[in-house]
């Protein structure tokens, strides 16, 4: 497998967390094809969304939820670190309003690529629950 550099890195790092941030479905789901592969799977909570069908709606879903009402921005990344084709990062969802840049929720994000620089596999590991409303 190639290797990538950090900036190849920071990339994947800034795309992955773009793409819960845009608002058109068609965009939504041509960046969901561009990140991951086909048979790419994501794993959060219990349960894996395997495939660009399932993980477009996994992403509309999350965005509907948390950053399309304006309540928060998915932001992280600052401590994306990378071994081989594994790459690590946290991902975080701030507060939009109110206490605005606060962290609502956090998860540590492991992401396997395959040789064509796409996810393969994507585990989010919540480690800051978001509060009950």
């Amino acid at each position: 497998m190639a290797m990538t550099n950090s900036i190849e890195t920071t990339e994947i790092v800034d795309r992955y967390l773009a793409v819960w941030a845009l608002p058109d479905p068609d965009d939504r789901a041509k960046a969901v094809a561009e990140l991951w592969r086909p048979d790419g799977v994501e794993y959060i909570e219990g349960v894996q969304y395997r495939g660009h069908a399932a993980l477009t709606g996994r992403v509309a879903e999350a965005h509907e939820a948390f950053v399309g009402n304006g309540a928060y921005v998915a932001v992280g990344g600052e401590d994306a670190t990378r071994h081989g084709d594994v790459v690590t990062f946290t991902i975080r969802l701030d507060h939009a309003t109110g206490p605005v840049g606060d962290t609502a929720w956090s998860a540590r994000v492991f992401l396997v690529l395959a040789e064509d620089g796409r996810v393969r596999e994507d585990y989010q590991l919540t480690v800051q629950p978001l509060a009950a409303a």
